[in-house]
């Protein structure tokens, strides 16, 4: 077998299920944290502790021998938790062939920086930002590996990255789009994972059908308000990143968010569910980020702000919830004008932001 000329950097849930779905083509290295992940991965050909239940072909390659890297010469994808990106893509970073395109798959934002994945990936790698896309989008890891059809987007400024990544990863059951807004596709997939905690609390707590309807209308509301005055399309919002991720991570029981937030509403602490999720729950390490960029741009996010409450402030989700319904009436669509007019005063158009606008 050839050396894989593609390589995937965590074995989590979703990079293992992306190596799969890459090895269906061609071989792919499947970068582990550790060697005896990577024996294991080897020897079972699965991944029981992240990706339960799901055979791994002959041609993913696990190892934790970083220096693998140095063959993947077309294309890395980055899939460690937004947590911990910085630390592993400088660790990697003097193997990177100079050759490769660089994805990242990580949803989140960077707390002490503010940066999306992308950003934390070019600084982090010694790379120009240009040179790194971004795929986000309704992406439950467990329907992908079982070959479920799926959509996805990948984004990037340089739409002939976006091209070749999509050229190179796409398949008949998982099918991708191209998005030139890579702020915006990123700001969704970290802001979405906010809302599904609330969309999980409300799940828990009973409220029905109709209240989880608006809790998400309102949710992308916010979302797509902080995604207009940082620079992004507001359309990107209302697209498979935005509407469609929403969708799947705050209505899917295997989402790590919505369990959070389910967990939340049977009055457990976030300490003590942390350690007992099969897996990274991005939007607790998200909301206290997102928040920050809320206040820098003068958004109001009242969701995320009660997230924020419930996780690390000890508020009960019933008294989250019943404040976000006491707040007082307002017309839908009153910051509409204000919103737009923003985006538009942008000498660079939608998408474009300043770098550290995220």
């Amino acid at each position: 077998m050839d050396a894989p000329r593609v390589a995937v950097v965590g074995a989590g849930a979703w990079g293992t299920t992306l190596a799969r779905v890459i090895a269906r083509v061609e071989p792919v290295t499947l970068l582990c944290h550790s060697a005896a992940t990577a024996a294991r991965i080897r020897e079972t050909r699965r991944n029981e502790t992240r990706l339960p239940g799901v055979e791994l072909p002959p041609g993913v390659v696990a190892t934790a021998d970083r220096a693998a890297l140095a063959d993947a010469t077309e294309l890395v994808l980055f899939a460690a938790p937004s947590a911990h990106l910085r630390t592993v893509v400088e660790e990697v970073a003097p193997y990177l062939p100079a050759s490769a395109d660089l994805l990242s798959v990580v949803k989140g934002l960077e707390r002490e920086t503010l940066l999306r994945m992308s950003e934390v990936v070019a600084e982090a790698a010694g790379v120009p930002v240009a040179r790194v896309a971004a795929l986000s989008g309704p992406n439950l890891a467990a329907e992908v590996a079982r070959n479920l059809p799926a959509s996805a987007v990948v984004a990037a400024g340089d739409q002939a990255l976006a091209g070749r990544v999509v050229g190179r990863i796409a398949r008949r059951r998982f099918r991708l789009y191209v998005n030139e807004d890579i702020l915006g596709v990123e700001l969704c997939g970290a802001l979405k994972n906010v809302v599904a905690i609330a969309a999980g609390s409300a799940d828990g707590l009973g409220f029905g059908d109709n209240g989880k309807a608006g809790l998400l209308t309102r949710g992308l509301a916010e979302m797509t308000r902080l995604g207009i005055a940082a620079g992004a399309n507001p359309l990107t919002f209302a697209g498979l990143a935005g509407m469609g991720d929403l969708i799947a991570t705050a209505g899917s029981h295997l989402s790590r968010n919505h369990r959070l937030g389910e967990e939340l509403a049977k009055g457990r602490t976030w300490a003590e569910i942390e350690a007992t999720l099969p897996g990274t729950a991005e939007g607790a390490y998200t909301v206290q980020a997102a928040l920050a960029l809320a206040d820098r741009y003068g958004v109001e996010m009242p969701i995320a702000r009660e997230v924020e409450r419930a996780l690390f402030d000890g508020k009960s989700v019933k008294r989250c919830l019943v404040d976000l319904l006491a707040r007082e009436s307002k017309d839908e669509l009153a910051d509409y004008a204000r919103w737009v007019s923003r985006l538009g005063s942008g000498s660079d158009g939608p998408g474009s932001g300043p770098r550290n606008a995220t």
